[in-house]
């Protein structure tokens, strides 16, 4: 603990500095799994980077105490050898345990447990003054949910406790076929009344095709079965894979994936957003090509070569959460309005059963009237066009932020917010968000809304920040092109530095997936 106390120390004066011009600040973590674009440079940056270590796994009580930068394979790696599992994990390996936290993550698993921020115990977080606090669900309650969902709005998180539960070696998943929505909606409302259901999500492949994947885990598989894989680079693509197979079924198809395997599946192919790269590139999209491109078909290099390339700003990326009584109506509009497929659905327990939880930008999911579960819509996928059709893609945006208001739902706001200021905050308890940022002494910084909301100007002036020449920026297929060489190179894409070389900042700390 020596070297994480160092390092909150040095991220404490860090704060003190800039509280005393009442200065605002971003927090760096390395890389993000965002795909919205900010503004950082070395003057108004705190960096804890280096906060990537996992201090504990307390196999007796099923916690593990980590830092805020650990990203889920680290995090599996940890627990794994203890024969535990964190009781919600997010899909990318790349996401963080903070940015999980701080962004309102969910995943199949969240139809049980909730959002990943339910499953924390406590933190321990730097508060803009300086002071460093611990918050839980009963200490400090008004910080601790004023920090979820808070994108580092409040203070910055320096450590978390994560609640796990025994891991078995496989997950046995049940696929559905299902002709509509409706009757996709109808099998995911029937399988959460099942009990013995752990894992729970679906994809609608065309108004016509779904499958929802039902799973629960277990220690062994059948005599005679075979795993079914999808991490190695000759492994199929879940989405494909789930497809192909259900298409050939009438009745539920079984299958028994290793645990890694089923909880990072999304990963190759990021959902299936990486197919539309090779329409792009104009690759074809087969087996071959996807065995030989494997390398770049993975999360972590996608979410660097979409920033790098700036292709984010030319496509809806979305995830909405509507009512299930609702879940048909919204389904219906999208198609029409939209028309983008696959879409993934997870449904999500977002009523917070913790007394004192009324508090922070979600403070409404602690109001017993409020829906238990909602129905995650996942939509990822082009816009009308390059830089030209702008407006319609913001204008395509706008309409789901309307529809989803329109029938009592909300979004993630990992992605960009259309939103102007007034529709944002008549979505969101601001009342109860000021009020915690007031009390913590963050009213200074930039708000939640400041930071999701379409900065235009930001995203000219990174534009003409790039090293890419000018005549190419926009050009297809060289932008993308561009993404993909500084992918390949690896190495910092969000920190912007004033002077080739320059250091950051003399704050220590891991490796983050989010940026604040």
């Amino acid at each position: 603990m020596d070297a994480h106390n160092d390092a909150v120390a040095s991220i404490s004066k860090r704060l003190q500095e800039f509280y005393a011009q009442r200065r605002p600040f971003r927090v760096y973590h390395g890389s993000t799994n965002s795909t919205r674009t900010s503004e950082k440079n070395s003057d108004n940056t705190v960096d804890t980077s280096k906060l990537t270590h996992v201090l504990r796994v307390d196999k007796a009580n099923k916690t593990a105490l980590v830092e805020p930068n650990v990203a889920m394979d680290s995090l599996l790696d940890a627990t794994g050898s203890a024969g535990l599992v964190p009781l919600v994990v997010m899909e990318f390996p790349g996401i963080t345990v903070a940015g999980g936290f701080s962004g309102s993550a969910g995943e199949s698993s969240s139809c049980r447990h909730g959002a990943f921020d339910s499953t924390i115990n406590w933190i321990e977080i730097v508060l803009p003054d300086g002071e460093v606090a611990r918050a839980s669900k009963f200490e400090k309650p008004d910080l601790f949910w004023g920090a979820a969902s808070g994108f580092g709005t409040v203070g910055v998180v320096t450590l978390l406790e994560v609640q796990l539960r025994d891991a078995k070696a496989f997950v046995e998943l049940t696929h559905y076929p299902a002709g509509s929505f409706p009757d996709a909606r109808k099998k995911i409302q029937e399988q959460l009344e099942n009990p013995a259901v752990e894992y729970l999500d679906a994809i609608v492949f065309s108004p016509t095709s779904a499958v929802v994947c039902a799973g629960r885990l277990v220690d062994s598989i059948p005599v005679g079965s075979k795993p079914r894989r999808y991490l190695r680079r000759s492994d199929p693509w879940f989405y494909l894979d789930v497809q192909k197979r259900a298409r050939k079924a009438d009745n539920p198809v079984v299958d028994y994936i290793p645990l890694n395997d089923y909880l990072f599946r999304w990963d190759r192919g990021g959902f299936w957003v990486a197919r539309y790269a090779y329409k792009y590139f104009f690759v074809p999209f087969n087996r071959i090509t996807r065995f030989v491109l494997d390398r770049y078909m993975h999360a972590r290099v996608m979410y660097h070569a979409l920033h790098k390339s700036r292709l984010s700003d030319t496509y809806i990326i979305q995830d909405v959460c509507v009512p299930f009584d609702a879940a048909d109506g919204f389904s219906d509009w999208a198609d029409r309005a939209l028309n983008i497929y696959p879409i993934w659905l997870c449904p999500l327990r977002l009523r917070r059963a913790t007394p004192d939880a009324a508090h922070g930008l979600h403070a409404g999911f602690a109001d017993p009237d409020y829906p238990e579960f909602m129905l995650n819509f996942g939509i990822w996928g082009p816009g009308p066009g390059g830089n030209d059709d702008y407006r319609e893609l913001v204008r395509r945006n706008r309409a789901i932020e309307t529809k989803v208001h329109e029938l009592g739902g909300n979004k993630t706001l990992y992605a960009q917010a259309y939103y102007t200021e007034e529709e944002f905050w008549s979505a969101y308890d601001r009342r109860a968000y000021d009020a915690v940022r007031e009390r913590y002494r963050a009213a200074h910084l930039p708000s939640v809304y400041d930071k999701v909301k379409v900065d235009e100007g930001a995203k000219r002036r990174a534009a003409e920040g790039s090293r890419m020449p000018a005549a190419l920026r926009d050009v297809r297929p060289f932008q993308g092109l561009y993404g993909v060489y500084k992918a390949w190179r690896g190495g910092d894409y969000l920190l912007q530095r004033k002077k080739e070389g320059e250091e950051v900042s003399s704050v220590t700390p891991g490796q983050g997936k989010r940026d604040s």
